[in-house]
């Protein structure tokens, strides 16, 4: 149902890196929440930190987007009635914004070098004070602020916080009160003129009209600030009002860490390389910090915008856990439909990743054994060492399955059994093979798992794979008693 008035968010990462799961799972709450409330998602990128930022992450940040299946109703490619949507293209409406703080008083040039800074920090912090800024520069005379200039000082411009407590209603977390102590005034522009985030990402929301922000709680402790700088940004009729803030909690890594962008199982670039479907990592992210329903955890991304509710976002960390990401894509995998399934795996199935000959692939043969496949896979990418002993002139040589399946009791004349009946068996049956395999265990005393090992390590050169009949069916008779024929060859050796 839409609001009366129309929900605005935005997602406003910094081109710096490659994107992090983090970054993703606020995205998807941002997105999830404007396409349930019929709203608007503002795209909005921070690229003012001209050290960090790159086109190249610029690039990899909109084909991530457009591979998360994510769209954006402002923003780059897109437009919209608040263009530019890039930070470093907004540098005039900045400047503008810190002239008005500054002549109506809101703000205030601060001339006090880093030393001093320093020194009146450690004093404070000996004496048992908040160890902030101590507004030395508040309210400068005339004369002094043409003493410091005539040093050669370069004023930084600071905001002037409200003397009062700040009270705001997080929609996670519910009423916070800040005490002025313990937010001082804070720089807004460096000395060189260039904005600081503290003010453009206000400035941007206002003038963009952004209703609700949803950012991780790491931000939480810069809302006073920001909601100071809303108010003032309405005294001066630049911003129409102050947008509810909802802080998302914490992604933990390992060791009850917030996951870093240094954490290797934080890159998007993995999951995708990996061979996660993009509704499978979407799913998994959504459980961190919101919950679908008490009992289900699969569900269609759709179905999670229907349900998705800010009042259902825990305020408590989220651990990531890899298991249960691939537990959850590999339901995905489940879910597709064989045809789907098949061609969401063709890279996989191609070079740099398949270690056969382009022209030995065989499609007939693939499709045959997809469906077989899509049961027991977590990630797109196990499908390559799954199916390659389809489409290589001889299996890949595993000696840790070798020295599994054929270490132990008489594994050469196991096979020589149950080549013997496999050449007799209807290739066109699976369940003839079983019984077949099944037949020449029982003739050496041996149940059907230990009898099919060494003919598995034979065919495929591992001991954990596809279901076993139905290979050996699809790579046909011929193939398969050549390997085994192989394989008494070596251990006859």
């Amino acid at each position: 149902m839409a609001n009366a008035t129309p929900v605005r968010v935005r997602f406003c990462p910094s081109p710096t890196g490659n994107p992090h799961v983090g970054l993703v799972r606020t995205a998807l709450f941002n997105w999830a929440y404007a396409r349930h409330n019929e709203g608007v998602l503002v795209f909005r990128i921070e690229d003012t930190d001209a050290a960090r930022d790159s086109e190249e992450s610029y690039e990899q940040l909109l084909e991530s987007m457009r591979w998360l299946g994510f769209d954006w109703d402002e923003g780059p490619e897109v437009g919209g009635p608040h263009e530019p949507y890039r930070q470093s293209q907004r540098m005039d409406i900045y400047q503008d914004v810190a002239a008005k703080l500054l002549d109506g008083g809101r703000a205030y040039y601060c001339y006090c070098s880093t030393e001093e800074l320093d020194s009146r920090r450690d004093a404070a912090r000996a004496a048992g004070k908040p160890s902030g800024y101590d507004g030395h520069c508040r309210d400068l005379t005339a004369e002094q602020k043409a003493a410091y200039e005539t040093e050669g000082r370069k004023p930084i411009v600071r905001f002037r916080m409200p003397d009062e407590a700040i009270t705001f209603t997080d929609l996670v977390r519910g009423e916070i009160t800040v005490q002025p102590e313990n937010v001082p005034d804070y720089g807004i522009v460096r000395a060189n003129g260039a904005p600081l985030y503290t003010l453009v990402n206000p400035v941007d929301d206002a003038l963009m009209e952004i209703t609700h922000v949803l950012r991780g709680e790491d931000l939480l402790s810069s809302t006073p600030r920001q909601i100071a700088l809303y108010g003032a940004l309405a005294d001066l009729g630049i911003a129409k009002e102050t947008p509810a803030f909802g802080h998302l909690p914490y992604v933990m890594g390992e060791g009850n860490k917030k996951l870093s962008k240094r954490d290797p199982q934080a890159s998007l670039n993995l999951y995708r390389e990996r061979g996660f479907l993009p509704e499978g990592l979407l799913n998994y992210l959504s459980l961190l910090g919101w919950s679908f329903s008490a009992d289900q955890d699969v569900f269609s991304i759709p179905d999670m915008v229907a349900k998705f509710d800010l009042a259902d976002v825990n305020a408590n960390p989220a651990r990531f856990d890899l298991k249960k990401a691939e537990a959850i894509n590999a339901d995905h995998i489940r879910l597709l439909d064989v045809k789907a399934f098949a061609a969401a795996c063709e890279p996989w199935l191609k070079a740099p990743h398949a270690n056969w000959a382009p022209e030995a692939f065989d499609q007939a043969a693939w499709e045959a054994i997809a469906p077989h496949a899509q049961t027991r896979i977590k990630v797109l990418s196990e499908i390559t060492e799954n199916v390659d002993f389809l489409f290589l002139d001889e299996p890949v040589e595993d000696e840790a399955s070798w020295t599994k399946a054929m270490g132990k009791g008489d594994p050469a004349a196991l096979l020589t059994t149950a080549r013997a009946k496999l050449d007799a068996a209807d290739w066109t049956s699976p369940e003839s093979l079983k019984e077949a395999v099944l037949a020449a265990g029982e003739e050496h005393g041996l149940k059907l798992g230990k009898a099919q090992a060494p003919v598995r390590v034979a065919v495929t050169g591992r001991t954990v794979g596809l279901p076993l009949f139905e290979s050996l069916e699809i790579l046909g008779k011929e193939k398969s008693l050549s390997r085994i024929d192989a394989t008494l060859t070596k251990l006859a050796a």
